[in-house]
């Protein structure tokens, strides 16, 4: 059981065994251009390989965050990495383009057991006013774990286009023993004694859904899906585009990535706090959206290397600021209802990340700029509808 007096050697922890799994997470990124080539699959090939993981993702997150109000975070936080060990593993050896679809649809069923959990375990160790400085750091966690693995990846491909794999499946392996070993239960046995008293009915997945929009947290879910949307969209035909148009190799995809990427790590750790503190959560999550937007548009004017590591530089930037904004935002509003919320989000998570890599894979085979044109449209409509949060 954590208290508030050891609540910041406890988030360490937490935070290191995330960064190791997503570690695990970037290392295949400046490869997944290569792989699709060498199975001769199509920009929506890839743009399906980048959403599969959503699927499950949706099916599963809005039972495991209230699962884990009940029967504790820590055990679906472990089930989680070992899910995902495995999920690397069946990539790794993969010879046949259903393996890696199966291996997709496996990290979302980790996604679920391990995320939400992780947001509401922060929750769980830290008081209202340090919560969005626990959320910056466990986003500045999961950022720098993508900053270490494309570039890890990047290098790690020189040997081998699986290597990459290999070692995300050994990195996922250590955060199993990792979280075995050092990571205690946030709640108490009498806590998740009365979550299960509560008995709630059980509800199916389409009726949470429902009655997540008709909820208070409704607008909020609604920007975290538009976010995730744009990410995903950005993250998922970045690598064909930039190979594609200007025949950039693995590694120049991984030093974009990468350098781009601490940009954002350190303003996660270092700003984000007092920024949200003297701006407010409202504003920052409508600046973010407008960066965005405008990054999406400036992106199809860059023409070089370094143009394209400035646009990308900026999104990273806008998106180390929103999401640590709206998971604040939402874990004040949720009360005893952290698990309910955090999975919730985390389903949110999963249509954005299901919608974008699909669509942009779809209108990336009808023209280059497409994908980057329909969401700096659509972020730009989100820009918008933030001006009703209160």
């Amino acid at each position: 059981m954590v208290t508030l007096t050891n609540h910041k050697s406890v988030l360490v922890i937490l935070m290191v065994n995330i960064f190791i799994v997503m570690v695990g997470v970037g290392l295949i990124t400046p490869i997944l251009p290569e792989l699709i080539i060498e199975f001769g699959a199509s920009g929506q090939s890839m743009g399906l390989l980048v959403a599969a993981y959503g699927i499950t993702q949706f099916l599963l997150s809005p039972r495991t965050g209230q699962l884990s109000d009940r029967y504790g975070r820590k055990p679906f936080i472990i089930a989680g990495v070992i899910v995902f060990a495995v999920a690397k593993f069946i990539f790794a050896i993969g010879d046949a383009l259903w393996m890696l679809y199966a291996s997709r649809l496996l990290e979302g069923v980790a996604a679920a057991l391990m995320i939400p959990p992780m947001m509401a375990y922060v929750a769980d160790i830290t008081t209202t006013e340090d919560r969005v400085k626990g959320n910056s750091l466990l986003s500045a966690a999961m950022s720098c774990g993508f900053v270490i693995g494309p570039g890890l990846g990047g290098f790690l491909a020189g040997y081998g286009t699986r290597m990459p794999l290999y070692v995300a499946t050994g990195a996922a392996v250590a955060a199993v023993i990792f979280s075995l070993l050092c990571l205690p239960e946030s709640l108490s046995p009498d806590q998740m004694k009365s979550a299960r008293e509560k008995n709630k009915p059980r509800e199916s997945i389409l009726k949470q859904y429902a009655q997540s929009i008709k909820s208070k947290y409704a607008l909020l879910f609604v920007l975290v899906l538009v976010m995730t949307f744009g990410i995903a969209n950005f993250e998922s035909v970045l690598g064909l585009y930039v190979t594609n148009r200007f025949q950039f190799t693995p590694q120049h995809i991984a030093i974009i990535l990468t350098t781009g990427a601490i940009i954002g790590v350190g303003m996660q750790a270092l700003m984000v706090t007092k920024v949200v503190k003297k701006f407010g959560e409202h504003n920052v999550i409508k600046g973010s959206l407008l960066l965005t937007s405008f990054a999406y548009i400036g992106l199809l004017l860059a023409v070089n290397f370094w143009s394209i590591f400035l646009v990308t530089s900026c999104i990273f930037l806008a998106t180390a600021m929103l999401r640590p904004a709206l998971q604040t935002q939402l874990s004040k509003m949720a009360g005893s209802e952290q698990g309910y919320v955090a999975g919730m989000n985390n389903a949110y998570i999963s249509i954005g990340n299901i919608v974008g890599p699909t669509l942009a894979g779809s209108l990336f085979d009808v023209h280059v700029f497409a994908p980057f044109i329909a969401g700096a449209c659509i972020l730009f409509l989100t820009f918008l509808m933030a001006f009703k949060l209160k």
